[in-house]
């Protein structure tokens, strides 16, 4: 595989490499085309919950390498830490794995079966909340993190995605988790996945460059991955292979006047100018 010299790709994972972990026809033919040209390909998601080698393993398994290419909303959050500060966390391993990644303490979670004496002293001098989706999720847990943040943690949203698809329906996501803690704490969060900075900042460092202009987002949702283009300075390519249809996203395009409509992969990479 060539040096990288074109334009990176920030690629969002489900509607647009998959659905339900099922690949979309041709993504991972696309994908490899994308590199070979000379593309640099990450995966850009809000999957807070999974640990970033999983979500590696899980694209090496439809035949997509992956190893240092996925940056997740929970590595996002943990660019607001600082080493040492310590965290309670409302979340999944994915969130702990990324706290402990820059040195910041996990204090506990939310959803442990600690005595409430230990939780007690486990919940003091807390820095940070940080919240993401768990299925883990009940009144004991908002009672510890909204207590932590009125007590002076900074309350930090892996994402605020309000629901979350799976292959029997929607559910609610991260975000519905955040508005229980936030309303119960009185505190407005800070977000740190798509489409906010924190995520952009993340991208930055992973390629090493401060200016993404010349970077392509390519989602199915513009709500989250065009906003997010827009947010950092980067093209956006809207892929009618998730929750929009053609007609809906060509809609979108006249709306918002973004660069592209694509019907998936395979046509991104057609449109620049790639043969499959």
């Amino acid at each position: 595989m060539p040096e990288a010299r074109l334009a990176p790709i920030l690629c969002d994972l489900d509607g647009v490499v998959w659905l339900s972990h099922e690949p979309i026809a041709g993504s991972v033919e696309a994908i490899a085309a994308l590199r070979s040209a000379g593309h640099r390909v990450l995966f850009v998601t809000n999957n807070s919950y999974a640990k970033v080698a999983q979500q590696e393993e899980t694209l090496s398994s439809i035949g997509i390498p992956a190893v240092g290419d996925v940056l997740t909303s929970s590595g996002a959050a943990a660019t607001l830490l600082k080493s040492g500060q310590r965290v309670l966390v409302a979340g999944g391993p994915g969130v702990v794995e990324a706290v402990e990644s820059v040195g910041a303490i996990v204090t506990g979670r939310t959803d442990d079966n600690s005595s409430h004496e230990a939780q007690e002293n486990s919940d003091t001098n807390i820095d940070a909340v940080i919240v993401g989706f768990h299925r883990t999720f009940n009144f004991e847990s908002m009672r510890r993190a909204s207590a932590a943040v009125r007590a002076g943690a900074t309350l930090i949203g892996t994402n605020d995605d309000a629901t979350y698809p799976t292959s029997t329906g929607v559910i609610p996501g991260g975000g519905s988790i955040l508005a229980a803690i936030a309303t119960a704490s009185g505190v407005a969060p800070i977000i740190a996945g798509k489409p906010f900075a924190p995520m952009g900042d993340l991208v930055r460092r992973a390629l090493n460059i401060s200016d993404l202009s010349s970077c392509w987002m390519v989602g199915d949702r513009y709500s989250t991955d065009g906003a997010f283009a827009k947010t950092i300075g980067a093209k956006f390519a809207l892929a009618s292979s998730g929750v929009v249809d053609r007609v809906g996203a060509n809609k979108l395009q006249s709306e918002h006047k973004f660069e592209l409509v694509v019907e998936d992969l395979i046509d991104l990479a057609k449109q620049l100018g790639i043969a499959i």
